[in-house]
């Protein structure tokens, strides 16, 4: 049966706390694609297609043609930093996109102008930005981002917004007592309570004035029982944490691979380099603990070592991320991987990935936006965990444990998209087809 999704008319505000180097790819990229100067590789809503009914009927229709997601010319963007750079020139310092290629788009990125921050330097101390809102408590901080957020709607025509987090990592926090309901999280804000971080600030404003929210940080913001209460209660969808894109992506490509054909794992030793603003923040131990926990769950959820303990019960698993200023956004990352075979014979694996961090980030960021939007329209709130496919630590319902292979979540992903335009599941049983041949046989 087919579910009503209401039609993307109209503008959509894409709001984006943390105008750094993954923001600003994303909206040069948008710009670009939009000029004809570029073509927006790695967004599958936008180059990726999907499977309908049998394969002999051999339909496969863009997604962007099958489910009515926004179009790129629709799309507005704004955003708050701790910095006063406006996009241009925030894009020229990040050096990620060539400065032939910026001058291009020049006008429009000038024109994106960061609004003041709701900040606390405690969440992360490397950075230091001027470019912040004063405020007495919480509760004014989390109603000033609200005001942007109104302001942002009625000044640029839009119809409805998402708003995307690709702020920095915070510190380590784990869910406390404040973060247990809605009214304890409401109190809190009045209270100035530690445990409040500058994300959840954003993500309370975005669902209380309708807009929902994605987190693209391993961050804890809404993946806590007040902020699922409250999107539920507005009606928003909530999709988290942290963008996959460059070693943990290759993880969950390779990982189901070897789990597949039950190859045994004793270690698997990841380090990084890396040097944008992202590897500054996290140079700071605690705001490493953060990202550490979000990149080791994936391979215990893949290779689950209590059910193989043959295989997997002696897996060690080590990451490192190491700041490297000259790199750049240039992320580059270095994968030992022990395994073993038949009568326990051992072997290995290297991947050494040279990878261009937000060159992979903008995309996901992009696709996350346009499904949320979609869900939205189609009347999904709560946590949208067919969104896994593009999140390292994906959010899900409680107690439930997450899927981490790729190919999984983009089933889930696709299937998601079949039944909510009215499309028949597919199971990739295949059986029909042979069953089918077998009776007309006879």
């Amino acid at each position: 049966m087919k579910e009503y999704v209401e039609p993307a008319e109209g503008k959509l505000g894409i709001l984006i706390p943390g105008l750094g180097a993954v923001a600003t790819t994303l909206i040069a990229g948008v710009e670009a694609v939009k000029k004809g100067l570029a073509k927006p590789i790695g967004s599958l809503t936008q180059m990726g297609s999907i499977r309908l009914g049998k394969r002999t009927e051999s339909r496969y229709p863009k997604i962007k043609d099958f489910v009515p997601l926004a179009e790129l010319n629709d799309i507005v963007f704004g955003g708050w930093d701790v910095y006063e750079d406006n996009v241009f020139d925030a894009a020229m310092k990040a050096k990620v996109l060539d400065a032939e290629l910026l001058r291009a788009i020049q006008p429009e990125l000038e024109a994106l102008v960061p609004m003041k921050a709701a900040f606390d330097k405690r969440y992360v101390k490397n950075l230091d930005g001027t470019n912040v809102k004063s405020f007495t408590t919480k509760k004014d901080l989390a109603d000033q981002v609200r005001e942007d957020i109104r302001n942002f709607k009625e000044k640029n025509g839009c119809t409805r917004m998402v708003m995307v987090w690709c702020g920095s990592t915070e510190i380590y926090q784990k869910e406390g007592s404040v973060h247990h309901s809605i009214a304890a999280f409401e109190a809190g804000l009045e209270n100035n309570d530690e445990h409040i971080s500058p994300s959840m600030i954003y993500a309370y404003a975005a669902l209380k004035e309708g807009v929902p929210y994605v987190n693209g940080a391993p961050n804890l913001t809404v993946d806590t029982p007040a902020l699922v209460e409250l999107a539920k209660e507005t009606g928003n969808p909530i999709a988290g944490k942290d963008f996959k894109t460059g070693q943990t992506l290759m993880k969950t490509i390779i990982a189901p691979g070897l789990s597949a054909r039950a190859l045994g794992v004793r270690g698997w030793f990841s380090t990084n380099i890396l040097g944008n603003r992202d590897g500054l923040v996290l140079d700071d131990p605690d705001n490493f603990k953060t990202k550490e926990v979000s990149k080791l769950s994936v391979l215990d959820e893949i290779f689950r070592p209590e059910a193989n303990p043959d295989l997997y019960s002696e897996l060690y698993h080590k990451v490192r991320i190491n700041y490297y200023p000259p790199h750049g956004d240039n992320k580059e990352s270095w994968d030992n991987i022990d395994i073993f075979g038949w009568l326990g014979y051992p072997m290995q694996i290297k991947i050494n990935f040279l990878c261009r961090d937000s060159i992979l980030a903008a995309p996901v960021a992009l696709d996350l936006a346009l499904f949320t939007d979609l869900a939205k329209r189609a009347g999904m709130s709560g946590i949208q965990e067919w969104l896994s496919f593009y999140l390292k630590s994906p959010q899900t319902a409680e107690g439930l444990h997450p899927e981490h292979d790729i190919f999984k979540q983009l089933m889930k992903l696709q299937n998601t998209l079949r039944h909510m335009m009215g499309e028949d599941l597919i199971t990739h049983l295949g059986l029909d087809y042979y069953q089918d041949l077998v009776e007309s046989m006879h």
